[in-house]
């Protein structure tokens, strides 16, 4: 019997066919790989790291994991997906928290203690907060450089640790971001709307010696609501007027703006040169009224100061004794000191500080009078308490440059002239309510004011009279030398209309001149008026042309239903009732509006509430009410850019200036800036606020020390 060899566990069966199909088989099922089945693995990478062990990376905010699938599994990565702020298809499960948001001040009604806000959900949003930031940065006129701030970065952790704080350079994008994006809805505005658009400019040059041209536009939209918008601070070339004329032209046309009806200047030669360009090209554009006729307006604030600087270069002594009794008493801490101890003494209380003037400001030396005048009595306390007050250092003997009774009779006729100037300067400076319509009526109170000082007994009031006389008609004694639209604008007062303009004009040039000019205004109204009838037709005659033809295939029964407003004015055309009466001619026949002296007149609310009577003229009333007669609206932005421009913004490119600046003024709802009066009361308040707190605290000290 043959002996069986042993078996090797080593030895491999025999091949066969069938066995090689199996293992290419079963090799072919192992390459394969299988998709993976977990949603999450939409919005995860998978990778191996350097330690060989497998991770899951978030597509949106790149944070790792461990995703073994034998260790770890995908409920991590679950929890991490739905919880992710930057994963755009999250939905926030957790409950929302309640914010109570008061009531602003202009919601509120009647005052009181028992004002309730509104009660809404809320959850953080890191974009949203990043908007409002710029948004604060932009209005509150702030530097970049807040964000990258110790301070700013504890206080952001404790009232909101899931802010993400951007970087300066970050945040100064999100600026310009929203910058444009506001840019873009004015834009779509103006080039929807219909009405005029009114524009002041100015020039100014920076700390940089760049050459800043401010643009600001005035309109009054569909519901009658006054608005100033600034369109470009940008660098010009040069205040030459070719280049004032196309930077203006470029501006507009980037805006898409060519209905302008007026363009407010100073009265530099150069802007003459600059409106006379803007008239040739506005005429091309084809949105034209009276060939730009009336296009160019003076500003009145720049006039009153020629006028006002002229009087005041008269050698008053008076003015110069009190210039320098508050020079000597502002000289030091000591000497203010003092000063404030005489008021003690004499029972002055006075919220006013005493002000130097700059001598190439009026205003400011109107200020420093009116202010001075109120410490006549503390200036006499201190001119003996102080014997330098009355010592002339250089010549070693005691001066006669001390004001005495007399100055200050002299200075408090002074005061009261000039506060007239004053008042007026304020009151056209608004760019927030409507100043066309008291143009007239102002500089006719000055022309009266001028006059009686002219005779005053006063030799030296007399001739500052003259003088500033003298400049007053160099601009404004040739009635027919000025825009004709300062008279219209007082014509499309219910208060005044052209029984008004007949009488103050009599008033100021005698009854024959006077009579002459009201027949030239009213003429001028009506030529004005017959110009915008004209437009007025030509639209409303495009638009029943277009509603025709859409009328033509929904058919004739509905044509002539949607026509009888065209049909009733077609047949009051025919019988003559529409052409002779007009809405001028029943606007003017119409009985003066009258009202109270003590109630405030909204000249707008009054057209907004009659404009359906007056289609026509209501249309002619908003773009001229919506005239500037001052060029402060852009004067104004330069005073905000030299606060932009300061040390800490010096290296700001002209571009971004001009996307904080005009942003600030879109963005900006309400802003009332306080004097520097005002800011120094304020801060001597705080000052004894805080002494009385540094007493209080020493008293409980003591206390406290007295009871151990």
């Amino acid at each position: 019997m043959d002996q069986q060899e042993p078996s090797n566990p080593t030895s491999q069966p025999p091949v066969s066919s069938s066995n090689i199909e199996a293992a290419d088989a079963t090799s072919k099922m192992k390459r394969k790989s299988m998709k993976p089945r977990s949603v999450v693995w939409d919005h995860f990478s998978k990778f191996i790291d350097d330690m060989g062990i497998q991770k899951g990376k978030c597509n949106y905010c790149e944070k790792e994991f461990y995703c073994d699938p034998k260790k770890n599994g995908t409920s991590t990565l679950k929890h991490h997906m739905s919880a992710c702020i930057k994963n755009p298809h999250s939905v926030t499960t957790r409950q929302s928290q309640l914010s109570l948001q008061p009531l602003s001040s202009s919601t509120q009604e009647g005052g009181g203690n028992y004002q309730f806000g509104t009660l809404s959900s809320w959850h953080f949003d890191q974009d949203v907060a990043r908007h409002k930031l710029a948004k604060m940065i932009i209005i509150d006129e702030l530097p970049f450089m807040l964000v990258e701030g110790e301070g700013f970065k504890e206080w952001v952790e404790c009232i909101q640790p899931k802010f993400r704080i951007p970087s300066r350079w970050t945040i100064s994008r999100d600026c310009y971001d929203l910058y444009l994006e506001e840019r873009k809805k004015l834009k779509s505005y103006f080039q929807k709307c219909s009405q005029r658009i009114c524009i002041t400019t100015d020039t100014w040059t920076s700390l940089q010696r760049i050459n800043y041209m401010c643009i600001t536009a005035h309109y009054i939209d569909d519901n009658w609501t006054l608005h100033k918008k600034i369109l470009n601070f940008c660098p010009i070339g040069s205040h030459k007027g070719d280049d004032i004329g196309m930077a203006i032209e470029s501006c507009l046309l980037n805006w898409g703006i060519k209905r302008v009806f007026t363009v407010t200047v100073d009265n530099a030669s150069s802007n003459d040169v600059a409106v006379t360009y803007l008239k040739k090209k506005i005429n091309g554009w084809g949105f034209r009224i009276l060939n730009c006729k009336y296009l160019h307006m003076r500003c009145i604030a720049h006039i009153i100061n020629l006028v006002v600087v002229d009087g005041l270069k008269e050698n008053i002594e008076a003015v110069k004794r009190v210039r320098e009794a508050v020079r000597y008493v502002r000289q030091s801490p000591a000497r203010l000191q003092k000063f404030k101890s005489c008021c003690e003494m004499e029972g002055i209380q006075s919220k006013c500080h005493l002000s130097l003037d700059v001598s190439t400001r009026w205003n400011s030396t109107y200020l420093m009078l009116r202010t001075a005048e109120k410490f006549e009595n503390a200036f006499d306390r201190f001119a003996t308490i102080d014997p330098c007050f009355k010592f002339d250092l250089v010549s070693g003997k005691e001066c006669d440059d001390v004001p005495d009774s007399l100055d200050w009779d002299y200075i408090r006729k002074i005061v009261d002239f000039l506060g007239h100037f004053y008042d007026l300067t304020l009151k056209i400076s608004g760019s927030r309510y409507v100043t066309s319509n008291i143009f007239f009526d102002e500089i006719s109170s000055v022309d009266c004011l001028l006059q009686e000082w002219k005779i005053s007994d006063d030799l030296t009031l007399a001739n500052m009279g003259e003088k500033m006389k003298e400049k007053f008609d160099k601009y404004w004694g040739d009635p027919d030398k000025m825009n004709k639209l300062i008279y219209i604008a007082v014509v499309m007062d219910p208060r005044y209309k052209m029984e008004f303009m007949g009488f103050a004009l009599s008033a100021v040039y005698g009854n024959g001149k006077g009579l002459d000019l009201t027949d030239k205004i009213k003429s001028a109204v009506y030529e004005l008026f017959d110009e915008y009838k004209r437009m007025f037709a030509n639209e409303n005659a495009n638009i029943n042309s277009i509603a025709i033809e859409n009328l033509d295939e929904e058919g004739s029964k509905k044509r002539s239903r949607m026509n009888l407003g065209s049909q009733f004015l077609k047949h009051k055309i025919e019988i003559g009732e529409a052409k002779n009466k007009s809405d001028l001619d029943c606007y003017l026949n119409e009985s003066i509006h009258v009202v109270d002296e003590k109630d405030e007149f909204d000249i707008l609310l009054w057209w907004k509430l009659n404009s359906n009577r007056f289609p026509i003229l209501s249309h002619m009333a908003r773009d001229i009410l919506a005239i500037p007669i001052s060029t402060v609206a852009s004067e104004s932005a330069f005073s905000t850019g030299g606060r932009v421009l300061d040390s800490f913004r010096s290296s700001l490119t002209p571009k971004v200036v001009e996307a904080l600046i005009c942003a600030q003024d879109w963005l900006r709802k309400s802003y009332c800036r306080k004097s520097i009066e005002e800011q120094i009361a304020d801060m001597e308040r705080l000052e004894e606020a805080f002494a009385n707190c540094e007493v209080g605290s020493s008293i409980n000290e003591n206390s406290q020390n007295t009871v151990n």
